[in-house]
């Protein structure tokens, strides 16, 4: 093979760090975005906020000191170690408050132990039963089988199967029904034992979770009748029963974490006219640090290069935050113009629309704006929205218009809200109500919606 050289000419984009900054920033969220600027506060004595600068930023300082807690699960804990501590039980006579914590905000563990303190059964059987307590998942389902348990537990202990059998009816009679079981199928059906003996329909309702909870499921009402020899008004009401009970009893216990969201802009309507503003309380302001801008005057270059890289830096962080919010906006009230329909009637009204119309609109790349509507957020009359929310393709309708994707979900909402439930609507035949309507939706697109908005097809929809 003969080398060669050769010359060659191209031109390549240089992302100066400004302008790797200013992208960077635009992709953030508002949390994010807060908790960047809080980080450089930290760093760059050349920044500061002024006085009307929002708390958030502040707040954003302190939210990184949440550690995570690790979960242990059954098979990290060391039960030889755990046996040792039979002898010194987790709940005490001296802790008058026990109760009131187990039931208020206290863990599923805590409230069982508290009922295993309240039962008066005997040490061995509380030893026994506290090894099931610890194992038991968060939806309060034993996790692994008894054979299994036994076989972690240390033989000079002598716990045999039988044991701990005994130990799981008695877990499962305490004070909540539904705890401890191995399946569904078991955690209904503790439920409905606990039920007075005189509630109709009761000995059906336990018949169909634990031998036919298949057929359940499948709404195959019609072979559960054949097969119990039951009509439609007895299965009804054992349908009904069936339907209150909680097949995930532990999960109450688990502490609920909100989200809460700061928007980035707020759309109002005044005069007649939607419009957008920014959000302040989402807008850290930045300044210069007076103080050490004038230190950095009073001295020459070389002693102070690093205050001059700081004071460059600041400068950059302020300009590129200003150009972050102003394309938001820009790009926030550029969405509200094409769905003006939608702040009027809601979801139905929702127009086709993709990231290249607002991109050519604004003469901005179509990556910058996805940027701007990546975990972006806008407070409309109608609830918190983000912007990509906004954006969706369309169908063409009989009338060369288009149709959103969003307001053909809400058509398959209120077509299903509005159906006999004993004979609900299929793919097919929603497909056909809509083409009536002039929107020619294939019924493979009917079934891809649905199922995006979780709701089951015909057959299991279908009720008595």
């Amino acid at each position: 093979m003969k080398t060669s050289l050769q010359l060659r000419m191209s031109q390549q984009l240089a992302l100066t760090p400004q302008l790797q900054q200013a992208l960077r920033l635009l992709q953030l969220s508002s949390l994010d975005m807060q908790q960047e600027v809080a980080r450089m506060l930290e760093e760059n004595p050349m920044l500061e906020l002024s006085d009307d600068s929002p708390s958030p930023v502040r707040e954003a300082e302190s939210s990184n000191n949440n550690d995570p807690v690790e979960v242990e699960s059954v098979e990290d804990r060391d039960f030889s170690q755990e046996a040792a501590d039979w002898n010194h039980p987790t709940y005490s006579d001296d802790d008058e408050n026990f109760s009131e914590q187990a039931m208020d905000g206290g863990s599923l563990r805590d409230y069982l132990y508290e009922q295993l303190h309240l039962s008066q059964l005997d040490e061995a059987n509380c030893s026994i039963i506290s090894v099931l307590i610890e194992a038991l998942d968060e939806n309060g389902y034993l996790e692994v089988t008894l054979e299994e348990l036994q076989t972690m537990l240390p033989p000079e202990l002598g716990i045999t199967l039988d044991d701990l059998e005994t130990a799981l009816v008695q877990l499962q009679h305490l004070d909540l029904p539904g705890l401890g079981a191995r399946n569904l199928s078991e955690c209904l059906a503790l439920q409905l034992k606990s039920l007075p003996k005189d509630t109709p329909q009761r000995e059906l309702a336990i018949l169909l979770v634990s031998d036919h909870l298949q057929l359940v499921a499948a709404h195959d009402f019609a072979r559960i009748k054949r097969l119990l020899r039951c009509n439609d008004d007895e299965l009804r009401e054992a349908q009904h029963l069936i339907a209150e009970l909680n097949p995930k009893p532990g999960a109450k216990f688990n502490p609920s974490v909100a989200d809460y969201i700061t928007p980035d802009v707020i759309v109002e309507k005044h005069k007649g006219k939607w419009q957008v503003r920014l959000n302040g309380e989402a807008m850290p302001r930045l300044q210069v640090n007076q103080v050490y801008a004038n230190i950095l005057q009073q001295r020459d270059e070389k002693n102070g290069s690093q205050l001059s890289a700081q004071l460059q830096e600041a400068k950059w962080l302020i300009k590129n935050l200003k150009q972050r919010f102003e394309t938001i906006l820009r790009v926030a009230q550029a969405i509200v113009e094409r769905q003006e329909k939608f702040l009027e009637h809601g979801e139905i009204a929702m127009r086709p629309l993709v990231l290249r119309e607002i991109a050519e609109a604004l003469e901005l790349h179509e990556s910058t704006v996805s940027r701007s509507t990546t975990q972006k957020y806008m407070l409309t009359p109608r609830g918190i929205y983000e912007f990509k929310y906004f954006f969706g393709s369309g169908l063409t309708t009989e009338s060369g218009g288009s149709c959103s994707s969003t307001a053909i979900r809400e058509l398959i909402k209120q077509l299903i809200g509005e159906e006999d439930t004993r004979k609900p609507l299929t793919d097919s035949r929603m497909s056909e109500i809509l083409a009536q309507q002039g929107i020619v939706v294939a019924r493979r697109t009917i079934a891809k919606y649905r199922e995006g908005l979780n709701i089951l097809p015909a057959n299991l929809r279908k009720s008595l």
